[in-house]
């Protein structure tokens, strides 16, 4: 007996950040206008803010596809609270409450929480199909976060002793626990050539989630003592016979191959419960890159501000303006000449141009703003007409100097369909900061100011654009800015209705973690196929071949202690 159709599957999301995994599955449907297979049961995160976005995505997803309330949108508008809005709808909002949980999995209290939650949702039945999703937070894993790491003199002991290194045993401690039928497990690609006392730590992590429950019976924290558990981990994106034969770069999802926006490259593994023998298809890639203007070119037009001190519309055109006196203006002349010199009568016809489109009436935006949008690109994903405007899109405040380098680096951009490089710019707009010469000299740090090009998917959102927006220059030199938060969401495929909670840096800083909606949605798509032609399964089915599993890992030469 094959499942077929099977409603409410549960979807545990661990790490969950704001929920872009989650969005994905709760988001996906066999079929256009039918309702989803998936149901977000539980998603756990530690951060306060991530957590109230979770808990208000939560309450919209208890609603049909289509249904959300009037008051859902009210709130996006600014017209009334959360608190409002949830006693309002008290089933519902108990629900997302219940749903979205606030905990730091590795806090012994918190582990209590989240284990009385999955107690709850799972009851102990295997019998029926559920999933776990997430992944462990990835700085310790990051390239530069290991350059940081080492820049700041901590090396490699530092690397060794960052705990962060092993909280993906926590999440096996989960699948230890509560045996999924499918996991998807997510992380930067920096995780590949990441290293722990001379180890790869990829090929542990690989050789751990096959044995979750021998990985923890040798870790002697987690207290398991006996093997029987066993996953075959795939990837999304290269099908072989023998998952054995996969480079670790198979891995890895490209997202600007399958419809995001964005060259946002993550590992992604597909583990698949052993007694399930069945083999998962892979990602389907798009023909046509999905590009930066493709996705913002409908949202309303703003100016930058100043960091400080505040100023008007007019003062902002002023100060853009007086660009016309300035030397580097006049006569460009990059700081380090190259061999091949660019066209200066296009840069300054270029130049010329935006600041003929300057305009003294553009506003900073807001958490909410009134407007018609619609995006040349699955405006069924992206756009909900019940919500008349757009939200989170405020430009933030620049360094008055920053303005200008904004400025010559998107026309530079326009001119020449590249970003500059801080050898491109003219002399009198370098920072004054100690590494410059060295990025002259060397290259080093060179791509301080990098502009989101109009014809090709953007480079990646990070949470670094909590700091500032030097990496995410919006294309419009008229505009004079970073990208916002609602650009940044768009660029990382979140739907126009998934408001970011909290002040802006926490907003940005949400954005920058995720992962992509749609890319999810289509893992969503894997995973439901495999579930859905599931044999009945028997509780114990995957128990069964414990002997078998414990010849087969013994034979690679490891200690299995069986209770």
């Amino acid at each position: 007996m094959l499942i077929k159709n099977f409603k409410d599957i549960p979807v545990i999301d661990l790490f969950a950040g704001p929920g872009g995994l989650s969005e994905g599955f709760a988001s996906f449907t066999p079929k256009r206008g039918t309702d989803g297979p998936f149901k977000i049961s539980a998603s756990v995160e530690m951060d306060a803010w991530a957590h109230q976005t979770l808990e208000l995505r939560s309450f919209f997803h208890e609603f049909k596809q289509g249904y959300a309330p009037d008051e859902y949108y009210k709130f996006l508008r600014q017209e009334i609270t959360k608190d409002e809005l949830f006693g309002l709808y008290p089933e519902q909002s108990a629900a997302a409450r219940k749903h979205a949980i606030l905990a730091e999995l590795g806090n012994e209290e918190d582990d209590k929480i989240i284990r009385q939650r999955l107690d709850e949702i799972l009851g102990g039945d295997t019998s029926k199909p559920w999933v776990l999703i997430g992944g462990p937070p990835c700085q310790a894993y990051s390239v530069i976060g290991r350059s940081r790491r080492q820049a700041n003199g901590i090396g490699h002991q530092g690397q060794e002793d960052d705990h962060r290194n092993f909280l993906y045993l926590k999440y096996l401690d989960v699948i230890a626990r509560y045996k999924p039928a499918v996991f998807v497990m997510e992380n930067v690609t920096g995780m590949l050539s990441a290293q722990v006392r001379g180890e790869k730590i990829f090929y542990k992590i690989l050789e751990d989630l096959r044995h979750p429950k021998l990985a923890l019976a040798e870790s002697e924290v987690f207290g398991y003592k006996h093997n029987g558990l066993e996953y075959k981990i795939y990837s999304l994106v290269v099908s072989k016979d023998d998952n054995s034969s996969l480079d670790p770069t198979d891995y890895i999802i490209r997202s600007e191959n399958y419809g995001v926006g964005q060259a946002r490259h993550r590992v992604i593994l597909l583990g698949i419960r052993s007694d399930i023998d069945i083999k998962p298809h892979t990602l389907t890639p798009k023909t046509d890159k999905v590009t930066v203007e493709t996705l913002l070119a409908d949202l309303p037009r703003l100016r930058s501000s100043f960091t400080r001190p505040v100023v008007s519309a007019e003062q902002w055109y002023d100060f853009l303006s007086e660009i016309r006196n300035q030397e580097w203006y006049k006569q460009y002349n990059p700081a380090v000449e190259g061999d091949n010199p660019v066209n200066k009568q296009l840069l300054k016809a270029k130049m010329d141009k935006y600041l003929k489109a300057l305009r003294a009436d553009l506003p900073t935006g807001g958490e909410f703003i009134e407007a018609e949008v619609k995006t040349s690109y699955r405006p069924d994903w992206f756009n909900d007409p019940r919500l008349k405007g757009v939200v989170n899109h405020i430009a933030r405040g620049h360094m008055k100097e920053d303005l200008y380098r904004y400025f010559f680096a998107a026309a530079y951009t326009s001119a020449f369909n590249r970003s500059p490089r801080m050898k491109d710019f003219p002399r009198q707009l370098l920072p004054k900061h100690k590494n410059v010469d060295q990025s002259l000299d060397k290259g080093a740090f060179d791509d301080r100011f990098r502009v989101q090009q109009t014809d090709r998917p953007a480079t990646t959102i990070t949470c670094h654009i909590s700091k500032d927006g030097h990496y995410n220059i919006h294309y419009d030199p008229s505009q004079c800015r970073s990208l916002t938060v609602r650009e940044a969401a768009r660029l990382q495929s979140f739907p126009d209705n998934y408001y970011f909670v909290g002040p802006r840096s926490q907003q940005y800083h949400q954005v920058g973690n995720a992962v992509p909606p749609l890319l999810a949605a289509q893992v969503a798509d894997i995973v439901y196929d495999v579930i859905s032609q599931i044999p009945q399964l028997d509780p114990k089915s995957h128990e069964s071949s414990v002997e078998n599993d414990i010849t087969s890992v013994v034979s690679q030469g490891r200690e299995v202690v069986v209770a």
